[in-house]
């Protein structure tokens, strides 16, 4: 653990990407599955003027850009068996498909919902079988929907219709979907309800198929899942809180919940500095350890280690961005981390790089109209029992 913590604190700027004509902020970051033997290949990014952005995973060097005005795509997530095969959410009711082998900006497969549907968060699952998409409210509905992915490359353009629905779990915006790393039936959702679901897909209905429910007593921002064989959920909040839960002990007499922080800028030690939010979190397998990835309004970036006991910061990544950072990725091949924020700028950190580029950007806030955080609503919560 000590070894991977002091990698993390090591990290230095050894790319960034050169600002687009119409820069935006850097909502969402992705990066392709390494093919048999290669390296990973692409970065994609979710930006807040409407568009995903295809980058050389390397160099950062732009390749390709995808839109979907007037709807606004949100996430962005490759397939995990094909490196070419990129996703991402749409308010238009629909999650689009591109291939970036190709030339075209035509998505390559449309999943179609349902006609009241805005989606706002999505994931496809480890065997790249289904795919889940999670609604904003409309009248009081929200829905988790699921489609078949099989057969994107063989129908090009067609349109899929859903599987089916699953509606009486959350009763708020689905802010989050995040499927099991390994196990290709399992996903887990979070919501502004405050509420972070477990369930096992393969079941014949939703009541059968939910799990667990975990409340986080606040608007979910963030899920993951950590831990060995991955048996633990964790979240952030729009209130920048975190909560952390072993699903293992579901059916045993010990407290499912392993660390509860109300506000984590208070619960983080940081000499000279401060912790203005969270962006997520990330789970280390070989030093079977989570981690939180926090900063501030100017840039800084805060790596912060989790464990029963508490919260404690790793270490500080300065000098990248020069505003709030939005999005994250990370690379455990070669222990890098890609960062996007509202700067416009891509950085690739790696363990003691040294960065290879002729001058520094200047620094830059970009005025946007797009607030792309979720509304938090101040409705009294609704807890569902076990």
């Amino acid at each position: 653990v000590e070894k991977i913590e002091e990698q993390l604190a090591s990290l230095r700027i050894a790319r960034r990407s050169t600002l687009s004509e119409e820069p935006a902020y850097l909502l969402d970051i992705d990066l392709s599955t390494p093919a048999q033997s290669e390296g990973s290949r692409f970065v994609a990014v979710s930006c807040s003027n409407k568009s995903i952005r295809v980058y050389n995973r390397e160099t950062l060097n732009f390749l390709r850009e995808y839109s979907s005005c007037p709807g606004i795509l949100n996430g962005v997530r490759f397939a995990h068996t094909c490196d070419s095969l990129v996703f991402s959410a749409c308010s238009d009711g629909t999650v689009k498909c591109w291939d970036i082998r190709l030339a075209t900006e035509k998505a390559v497969q449309v999943f179609s919902g349902y006609p009241s549907n805005v989606f706002i968060s999505f994931d496809i699952n480890c065997s790249d079988l289904i795919l889940c998409a999670g609604t904003e409210e409309v009248e009081k509905d929200t829905f988790l929907v699921f489609w078949d992915v099989r057969g994107v490359t063989d129908c090009a353009s067609a349109t899929k219709e859903p599987l089916g629905v699953y509606s009486e779990s959350h009763n708020d915006d689905v802010t989050k979907i995040c499927f099991h790393p390994v196990e290709p039936n399992l996903v887990v959702s979070g919501s502004t309800d405050g509420l972070v679901n477990v369930f096992d897909i393969n079941k014949d209905n939703e009541d059968d198929a939910l799990l667990s429910t975990c409340n986080s007593d606040s608007s979910v921002s963030f899920i993951g899942w950590s831990g060995k064989d991955y048996k633990q959920v964790y979240c952030t909040t729009h209130d920048e809180s975190f909560c952390w839960w072993d699903i293992a002990q579901l059916h045993t007499e010990e407290p499912i919940t392993l660390l509860h922080v109300l506000d984590v800028r208070d619960a983080v030690c940081i000499e000279n500095d401060s912790l203005h939010y969270l962006v997520g979190g990330l789970y280390h397998e070989k030093a079977d350890k989570l981690f939180l990835i926090g900063g501030t309004s100017t840039g800084n970036i805060h790596l912060i280690g989790c464990d029963t006991d508490g919260l404690g910061l790793v270490g500080t990544l300065c000098g990248g961005h020069s505003a709030t950072v939005r999005s994250f990725s990370w690379n455990l091949t070669d222990e890098s981390l890609l960062t996007g924020g509202e700067d416009a700028q891509l950085l690739l950190w790696k363990p003691g790089a040294v960065e290879r580029s002729l001058a520094k950007k200047a620094s830059m806030k970009i005025a946007s109209s797009v607030q792309k955080r979720v509304r938090v609503h101040n409705s009294t919560l609704k807890s569902r029992k076990k």
